[in-house]
């Protein structure tokens, strides 16, 4: 039904352009809101009546019969209906419609997929501070930041992946001091580990039972790998900088087994202390001063941040000497821009939105020719866990939240994935843990693998290989019925959904999709048997439920669920 569209929207541009020259470029169709109206919709007419001063009901009977002169019209559409004043309603002929069914068949893994467009996109998720194991907020992250990567590969975008360590600072401080002080025997609750939320140096020290193993570790004179590196601790809690070394380390690994857990890849793993090392820090500083967008105040260097639409001015250099957070961050994206990387998508949590103005403020400082709005950001809020109906607030494990790798070993990867995509990145959202293994319908992720599943099991029944090859150019014809026709309307909107969610960096989208087109499976089984007596019958319904089956698999592969063919 692809290529019928096309076919379509050429005639209609051309028509269009007759009508007024410039006008094919409004050549557009739309999904009416309601199925009655018909398969397409069209505005054009509404669109040029003011500029070409006729009335709009007046022109779309003019460019209704104008369309259906031309021979894709004639060959594709069954009418066209004037309605209001002037949208053009098309119904497509039967045939149209199951033109998607040979198309889903014939590209397979590909429907739905754009040819290679020669641009790159870098995806920033999860960039955890490598402080502590990786909850549930992280979870969040890892899936929409790898399914938003999915849906740019889908539109033919080299995608580059990365995490960004912030492996410097005073969170690594903090993690060094906690880690010192368990391997010299003390623990949370000594005199020497305040653990009251209102004592300032409570906020000098991480209370998780993780931070106890790190220091049996180091102890021990362990060895761990990073995803760049090995370390080995050399077991003197004396030894200040070692043991800030092994921590960070050692939580590398953690995260990294987090991430295997989770079944997640990343091209680079990219580290907040070499932009110091490496001098980038402070090239950056020494430009923002050169160009005059900094002066000095109470000791501080401040950046004139205001100048760029900032609510305030920033620290960017404090009385110390030391750095403010968003200063790296800004020498980081000049890196990105500088690695050839023009887009550039950022997933964070909200409460990161302050540091937005701050970064675009200091990009447009340094004057490297980076745009404004570069880069894209993507926020999203943290996740309650309820379970037995009570809400879960923590881990033994890290003591003061839910880990990735918890809610993992709860439920499963697919429920985790699918269930944190479900919503708005924006929205709040509540992981309701029974419900996330509870096999029925209410369970979305359960609702859509069932239907892949059970379109496998009709399959199998068909022919134990459930080789789909063999019905690439059966007769479709017997495909009329009003779920039939419903469900290959939408298989039909597939690719256009994944390049608006594309767009939009909105995979919740495709769960949307997903659900909606395992309801309608489930709607046409109900129907119609499928594995009928007449063969041509047969076949065509086994044809449609293939291609269903294909989609399913291709849209839950974006969300980087699994398709069942068996549960």
């Amino acid at each position: 039904m692809l290529s019928v569209k096309q076919e379509l929207l050429a005639a209609l541009a051309g028509e269009l352009e007759r009508l007024s020259p410039g006008a094919s470029s409004r050549a557009a169709f739309e999904s009416p809101k309601v199925a009655a109206h018909g398969d397409l919709a069209c505005t054009a007419a509404m669109q040029l009546a003011k500029p070409l001063k006729q009335n709009p009901r007046a022109l779309g009977e003019q460019l209704k019969a104008a369309l259906e002169a031309t021979p894709a019209f004639a060959q594709w559409v069954d009418v066209i209906e004037i309605a209001g004043p002037g949208f053009l309603n098309i119904r497509l002929k039967n045939a149209a419609k199951q033109q998607v069914v040979r198309e889903v068949l014939a590209q397979g893994t590909r429907f739905g997929m754009q040819p290679a467009r020669g641009e790159k996109v870098l995806v920033e998720f999860v960039s955890a501070n490598p402080t502590g194991p990786l909850h549930v907020g992280h979870g969040r992250q890892a899936a929409i930041g790898d399914a938003i990567s999915n849906l740019y590969a889908t539109q033919g975008w080299q995608v580059h992946r990365e995490f960004y360590y912030n492996d410097a600072g005073v969170q690594i401080d903090t993690l060094t001091k906690s880690t010192q002080l368990r391997a010299k025997g003390f623990k949370p609750g000594d005199d020497c580990w305040p653990t009251d939320a209102d004592n300032p140096l409570a906020k000098n020290f991480y209370n998780g039972d993780y931070i106890q193993d790190i220091a049996n570790a180091f102890l021990a004179k362990a060895t761990v790998k990073a995803d760049d590196r090995a370390f080995t601790a050399n077991g003197d809690v004396e030894d200040y900088d070692n043991i800030r070394q092994f921590a960070v380390a050692y939580l590398r690994n953690e995260q990294d087994k987090d991430l295997q857990a989770f079944n997640l890849r990343f091209d680079e793993y990219y580290l907040e202390s070499s932009l110091y090392a490496n001098g980038h820090v402070d090239a950056t500083v020494a430009r923002l001063i050169a160009n005059g967008k900094t002066y000095e105040q109470d000791g501080a260097l401040w950046l004139r941040s205001t100048d760029y639409g900032d609510d305030k001015d920033r620290v960017m250099r404090k009385q110390d000497g030391s750095y403010t957070y968003f200063v790296p961050d800004v020498a980081y994206h000049i890196q990105k821009w500088q690695r050839g990387f023009r887009k550039v998508v950022n997933i964070q949590g909200t409460d990161h939105h302050g540091t937005i103005a701050r970064v675009r403020a200091g990009l447009q400082a340094a004057d490297v020719g980076i745009p404004q709005g570069y880069p894209d950001y993507v926020l999203h809020t943290m996740v309650r866990v309820v379970r037995g109906g009570e809400e879960v607030k923590i881990s033994k494990r890290a003591g003061s939240y839910v880990t990735l790798r918890d809610l993992i070993e709860w439920t499963s990867k697919d429920a985790v994935r699918f269930f944190l995509l479900s919503r708005k990145p924006d929205t709040e959202y509540t992981f309701d843990v029974d419900l996330a293994v509870a096999q029925n319908n209410d369970n979305p992720v359960y609702y859509v693998q069932y239907a892949h599943a059970r379109i496998c099991s009709v399959l199998r029944g068909w022919r134990e290989d459930c080789d789909v090859g063999a019905l690439t150019d059966v007769d479709l014809s017997p495909l009329e019925g009003p779920q039939a026709q419903a469900l290959m309307l939408l298989l039909a909107k597939y690719p256009e959904m994944l390049a608006a969610a594309a767009a939009g960096n909105a995979p919740h989208d495709v769960t949307f999709y997903l659900r909606d087109l395992a309801a309608a499976y489930h709607s046409y089984y109900d129907a119609e048997r499928i594995l009928v007596d007449d063969e041509p019958v047969r076949l065509a319904r086994l044809a449609l439920v293939a291609a269903t089956a294909q989609v399913l698999h291709n849209g839950l592969a974006v969300l980087g669920v699994s398709a069942p063919a068996r549960m």
